[in-house]
């Protein structure tokens, strides 16, 4: 094992990209977008399936209720950052996350093989519920651990643009969602099949996807920092108390994640929802309208991670937490009024320019405020809880108010969070030039 480790972190030159490196943040960000697969299938396919799993009603209450799913599902995420990230801090990074992604095979089967609420009742969006809850468990543990895990593969001067591949993945396992929606919709399935059957495809898909990301990980090397601090006090690794000791890293994670999982949650689970049942544009529509946005979103990841190492990564947060204050009343309010496809594509691109500026450093930003032997845990757990309030709410929160006639006090709520991250974007210390990654080379 050390001789695979010096050959990924060469003594001599810790800048170098060796082909080790390069299959480890393969291998991490590959598992990545598998996993992130399998967690916004349920998003994408929701317009199809939630009539199977609750009785006849609006649509929009319909949507509510597998929305509230989809926010109980957060709930897991707490749990999932903490038993995870104590795993990777204490038995390995590589260890925590093949279990993750095993759990959310088991996660995407369940939904695939659950009867509908007409065959056996009230138990359909139960069995939904414990699916997403599992989903939940595993996805809350696997944005720590990946982040932790890149970020220590990647080189000193090249950390913004290595761990922005996170979000790429991240994205990317949307777009393969996505993707698979429209082949669904434009070539294999009429509409009718899709909302009787055809909604359970890109679960199995996924459970099968998981397959090969099991592969993936089980073929990892471990990153040097954990080898680094293996024989170190094992009490001490992963626990609360050891997180403790670092209140204000904590903090920081809470406050730069609040505005900006509150956006990214805006402009990419809940907009394809929003497109159809706002804008009012068809399904299909929407589908390729945030296929085709996503994918150029997932392209800025790595242009503004590249950038955060040229120039530091507070200058990103704090353009994100300026253009996110004054510009998402105004581009949401235009784009519920549009009627042009391509307007709304424009503003929505706009919108996510604007967010790239968290999204593509922010795992690395995480990773840089904590020490090796609780890396995964602070970088999980506090992020989780925030994303579980904020994030899992948010289009809960958006239909909600829809339904209750004044959509446009949602559109507030996103900028009043984002005002608050700006704040700490302000005092924080640029992560770049104090980052605790320095202290395990």
């Amino acid at each position: 094992m050390q001789t695979n480790i010096e050959q990924i972190h060469p003594d001599s030159d810790h800048d170098k990209i060796s082909p080790g490196r390069l299959k480890a943040i393969f291998g991490g960000s590959v598992g990545n977008l598998v996993e992130w697969y399998d967690w916004y299938a349920y998003s994408a396919f929701a317009i199809y399936f939630s009539s199977a799993f609750f009785p006849e009603g609006n649509d929009t209450v319909r949507l509510l209720n597998t929305a509230g799913i989809f926010a109980l599902g957060f709930l897991m995420r707490p749990l999932g950052g903490y038993l995870f990230g104590r795993i990777a801090d204490r038995i390995g990074r590589k260890q925590s996350m093949t279990l993750s992604v095993l759990l959310m095979s088991l996660g995407s089967l369940l939904i695939a093989l659950t009867p509908t609420y007409t065959t056996i009742g009230i138990l359909a969006p139960v069995l939904l519920l414990t699916a997403r809850l599992l989903q939940g468990l595993s996805v809350g543990g696997e944005y720590g651990v990946s982040a932790t895990y890149l970020s220590e593969m990647a080189t000193k001067n090249r950390r913004g643009f290595y761990s922005s591949f996170q979000y790429v993945t991240l994205i990317g396992g949307q777009l393969l969602a996505l993707a698979l929606q429209l082949l669904l919709q434009k070539v294999l399935l009429s509409e009718q099949q899709l909302m009787e059957w055809g909604w359970r495809i890109p679960f199995v898909f996924g459970a099968i996807l998981s397959v090969v990301a099991l592969y993936l990980r089980k073929n990892l090397e471990e990153t040097r920092a954990f080898e680094n601090q293996r024989k170190k006090d094992t009490e001490k690794k992963g626990t609360i108390k050891e997180l403790l000791k670092h209140p204000k890293a904590v903090i920081t994670v809470v406050g730069l994640t609040l505005g900006g999982t509150l956006a990214f949650y805006t402009y990419t689970t809940y907009m394809q929802k929003f497109l159809v049942n706002t804008v009012k544009m068809t399904r299909e529509e929407s589908t390729l309208l945030s296929f085709l946005s996503l994918f150029l979103f997932a392209c800025l990841q790595p242009l503004f991670g590249a950038l955060s190492d040229k120039i530091g990564r507070k200058p990103l947060l704090i353009g994100f937490g300026i253009l996110g204050t004054l510009c998402t009343v105004p581009l949401l309010t235009a784009l519920s009024q549009t009627s042009n496809q391509w307007t709304a594509f424009l503003l929505l691109m706009a919108s996510l320019i604007i967010v790239s500026g968290y999204t593509s450093i922010n795992a690395v930003v995480k990773a840089e405020l904590f020490p090796a032997e609780v890396r995964a845990l602070g970088v999980g757990l506090p992020y989780a809880l925030t994303v579980a309030i904020f994030g899992g709410t948010a289009e809960y929160i958006a239909l909600w108010l829809k339904d209750w006639g004044h959509e446009s006090y949602y559109y507030w709520y996103i900028t009043g969070c984002i005002f608050c991250s700006l704040l700490v974007y302000v005092f924080m210390k640029d992560t770049k030039t104090n980052s605790k990654l320095n202290e395990d080379q």
